[in-house]
């Protein structure tokens, strides 16, 4: 969880701190300083706004739990996840440009008019938006308990890590592109979606809700294969499975249960699991290369020029 926790900081908090970064700087470029302060006054705003969502969701989950319905709304969590983690890895960095331009438009816009409120408000969707997102993912990847992910190295770590690369890329100190940073971070989201994917299938497979192709002879999901003497997904079953056989497993299940969370491995995976999984990579792999094909416009210009 500390991974997922540092992963998810990391890119949430680097991405609005680089856009508030830029709009500091344009600010700089219209000689309009006096505006900084109405920026980061929408910043702290939203950073309170946050951790209410943060509290609001702590909340709502003791309420399910305690009428015992808090399983039904982890899995809807997961799933919401899934879509957002995507989302955000596969359109947003398409996006990137348009929104940077459609940012600076609306901050040269406060600036003629002397609108702070303007100002104030642009700076507070910016942070708010990429702050309830965590959340969101936080309680994806803890099950409901946001307050143990918000104190963990993890994302404690990754939030500094976030300030320190942001104010290097905004400043030119770090050379590295800050595009080919996100599309590296970008593919380990996309295998923490995939994580939460399988493990949701898995769930209400184990639940009842969802059958499979292939059954057991008790009504069970069966599985396709089942390596858990190579690496368990978990240290419980590394224990039986020494219980069971005498023999150690090769890998330790606590190796597993990192890989379980981090990139969905399970040792005993369903057919709808294994399906999901790589139906899943190849969606999208295809998005990316779909998004990083040339345009007909840009192959164009190149034959142009």
């Amino acid at each position: 969880m500390d991974f997922q926790a540092f992963l998810i900081t990391l890119r949430e908090c680097l991405e609005a701190v680089l856009i508030v970064g830029l709009i500091l700087g344009y600010l700089d470029r219209l000689n309009a300083p006096q505006y900084k302060k109405w920026v980061y006054a929408g910043v702290g705003l939203a950073l309170l706004a946050s951790l209410g969502v943060a509290f609001l969701f702590q909340v709502v989950f003791t309420s399910f739990a305690s009428f015992g319905s808090d399983t039904y709304l982890r899995l809807g969590i997961m799933m919401v996840s899934v879509l957002l983690l995507t989302h955000m890895v596969l359109w947003m960095g398409k996006e990137a440009k348009e929104n940077q331009k459609a940012s600076q438009a609306k901050v040269a816009a406060a600036v003629s008019t002397g609108s702070a409120i303007t100002m104030i408000i642009h700076s507070f969707l910016v942070i708010v938006r990429e702050g309830i997102e965590t959340v969101f993912f936080f309680a994806a990847i803890s099950g409901g308990e946001i307050e143990k992910v918000l104190t963990s190295y993890g994302a404690v770590s990754g939030l500094l890590l976030a300030l320190i690369f942001g104010y290097l890329f905004v400043s030119g100190s770090m050379k590295i592109p800050v595009k080919r940073f996100f599309q590296v971070t970008g593919v380990l989201i996309l295998f923490i979606a995939a994580g939460m994917l399988v493990q949701t299938i898995g769930r209400f497979q184990d639940l009842g809700l969802l059958g499979s192709l292939l059954m057991n002879a008790d009504g069970t999901p069966a599985a396709v294969y089942n390596i858990v003497g190579f690496m368990p997904e978990h240290y419980i079953d590394q224990v039986q499975y020494l219980r069971d056989t005498g023999n150690s497993t090769l890998i330790s299940g606590q190796i597993g249960t990192f890989m379980a969370a981090m990139f969905g491995y399970s040792h005993n995976p369903s057919l709808e699991q294994v399906v999901a999984w790589w139906g899943y990579f190849a969606f999208a792999g295809w998005m990316l290369l779909r998004q990083n094909k040339p345009s007909k416009s840009s192959k164009s210009l190149q034959e142009v020029s």
